[in-house]
């Protein structure tokens, strides 16, 4: 377990503590008990890919899915998830989300995906502490609650791209109502670290804060983000030292390249129109570091009509990235272990997002909290990428076309 969860399960527990000891003197005074809430939400899921030497998962974060490590996974979409909210006073409120989903090391163990509490200054103006969630895209705040959106699940070629989706820290939030639309500015700060598949490492997101600004009108809603993190990837440093040794030439490489506390822009902007019978949903995103992440684009658009309690739906997605190989090392001069790092930092550099995909699917409403949702997915690879595709076995070819099936049930009580 990481410093930062380490430092959320302490403030999970505090937020529990913080529950039990106002409704224990809630009680003892004889007054109206805090109003708690639970709510739960799950998906069950089965997918297939096409392509056999390689997984497709809802996450980098993952470490198999359906291909190769399964003709037919479960694990990339099901998850479940739990929550309590605790409305200690009018002004102050505490929530705890815990979910249970396929973790980096092939585990379900629950964790803690939002711990923190909320005071709320003015009627307008909020502030909160611990765990929160990450308000990057249009659907950032329900993207573990899979009933609350069209699709099996968010476009990768957009949210493939930012897979940590909380944050440890503060944030404030502004929501005013001036005719007949509300605007709402969030500012956050905090950091997190995430653990990689495969004995990776660990990504570790400090100095992280962002500005977001959403207006809703009707049934229209614009959304436009900026975050900033600082990253570093350990697993990825002595690549980049070995690079030094080699002289100028070596550290202007690792200059261009090491992931040492590398600041990341994120650039990000969606908007949506759903007046009840029809909707039409748009994002798109750039993520920019100077590092061997160097930079990326991703949109998505996507709509279909409502037919009673069917929703067929269409979507069209798109990623893009530069620089996915480097000469390296010139050889000559350089010794023959050149050969060795440059294939390195390539392999690194390939790594990018490169893909175009046409998803065709639907969505059945069983129940007034219950959706069954069927979605193919036909997506061509671009040229020296692997595309959203991980796990990659030593028979996969980069590029290429890959097709997926994949079937959910989703939930919320």
């Amino acid at each position: 377990m990481n410093g930062f969860e380490r430092m959320s399960h302490k403030f999970a527990g505090f937020v529990l503590l913080a529950m039990a000891l106002y409704a224990a003197g809630a009680g003892a005074e004889e007054t109206t008990p805090p109003i708690f809430s639970f709510n739960g939400f799950g998906t069950a899921g089965l997918a297939h890919s096409s392509e056999s030497q390689a997984d497709f998962s809802s996450s980098i974060l993952k470490p198999n899915g359906a291909g190769y490590t399964h003709n037919w996974s479960p694990d990339v979409d099901s998850l479940l998830g739990a929550q309590v909210t605790a409305n200690l006073t009018p002004q102050l409120s505490a929530v705890l989300q815990v979910i249970a989903e396929q973790n980096y090391d092939n585990t379900y163990r629950p964790h803690v995906e939002w711990a923190n509490i909320a005071y709320q200054v003015t009627p307008c103006f909020t502030a909160r502490i611990g765990r929160t969630v990450l308000p990057t895209f249009l659907f950032s705040g329900t993207r573990k609650v899979a009933y609350t959106y069209p699709w099996v699940r968010p476009p990768l070629e957009v949210y493939g791209r930012v897979p940590v989706t909380a944050s440890d820290g503060v944030d404030f939030r502004c929501s005013m109502h001036v005719g007949g639309f509300t605007h709402t500015v969030q500012a956050n700060y905090g950091g997190s670290e995430q653990s990689l598949p495969g004995g990776g490492g660990t990504v570790k997101a400090e100095q992280a804060w962002g500005v977001t600004y959403t207006v809703d009108y009707h049934a229209a809603t614009l959304h436009l983000a900026y975050q900033r993190p600082h990253l570093t990837i350990a697993s990825a440093q002595p690549l980049f030292d070995a690079f030094r040794l080699f002289g100028p030439q070596g550290i202007a490489l690792a200059d261009q390249y090491d992931s040492n506390n590398k600041p990341l822009s994120i650039v990000a902007a969606g908007a949506s129109y759903d007046p009840g019978k029809w909707f039409v949903t748009a994002e798109w995103t750039r993520t920019t570091s100077h590092s061997f992440l160097g930079k990326g684009t991703g949109w998505y658009v996507s709509g279909g009509p409502r037919i009673g309690e069917f929703t067929p739906y269409l979507t069209y997605a798109r990623a893009t990235a530069d620089n996915l190989s480097d000469p390296g090392l010139a050889i000559p001069p350089a010794p023959p272990p050149a050969a060795g790092l440059n294939a390195a930092l390539n392999s690194l550099l390939s790594q990018k997002i490169v893909q175009d995909t046409v998803s065709v699917g639907g969505r059945w409403e069983l129940t007034r909290s219950t959706a069954f949702k069927l979605q193919y997915d036909h997506t061509s690879i671009g040229a020296g990428s692997p595309g959203t595709l991980t796990n990659l076995q030593p028979g996969f070819q980069r590029g290429g076309k890959v097709n997926v099936i994949s079937a959910t049930i989703d939930w919320v009580f």
